[in-house]
């Protein structure tokens, strides 16, 4: 198989993205992709890097810096494309992209019972980090 193409996604690949997010199990009822995706696209300080195989969406990452800390969503890859390096490719790049900008940490989020996706960023020498997230929702939902 060819190597995957790795590049910036751009306002026009919004539907192939969230459809990849969707196939990938990445989407959750009270967070709408589009929104999430749009948002990206306009902030500079955030991007959505695709990986392509011959032509078509393999895997995503979203990537930003609050200028404190870098941090990744949305990595996903459609599950013909699984078990190929294409996770491991995109947090390779998501980790250049934050370099370039001084950015000196990176963190994630995990659900605390996604036990595959905790032993895919441990092999990658991710660690548990002693900081519990809270959160409240502004948008009403």
């Amino acid at each position: 198989m060819a190597q995957p193409v790795l590049r910036e996604a751009g306002p026009a690949d919004a539907h192939a993205v969230i459809k990849l997010w969707q196939a990938a199990g990445l989407t959750r009822p009270w967070n709408d992709p589009a929104t999430d995706y749009h948002l990206a696209m306009a902030n500079p300080a955030c991007t959505v890097i695709l990986a392509e195989q011959e032509g078509t969406p393999a895997a995503t990452i979203m990537v930003g810096y609050d200028g404190h800390r870098g941090w990744v969503y949305y990595l996903g890859v459609a599950p013909a494309f699984q078990r190929q390096g294409l996770g491991r490719a995109l947090m390779q790049a998501a980790e250049q992209w934050l370099a370039a900008r001084d950015c000196p940490k990176l963190m994630l989020m995990v659900r605390a019972d996604n036990l595959a996706t905790k032993a895919f960023y441990a092999a990658l020498g991710y660690e548990p980090q002693a900081v519990e997230t809270l959160g409240r929702r502004l948008d009403g939902r």
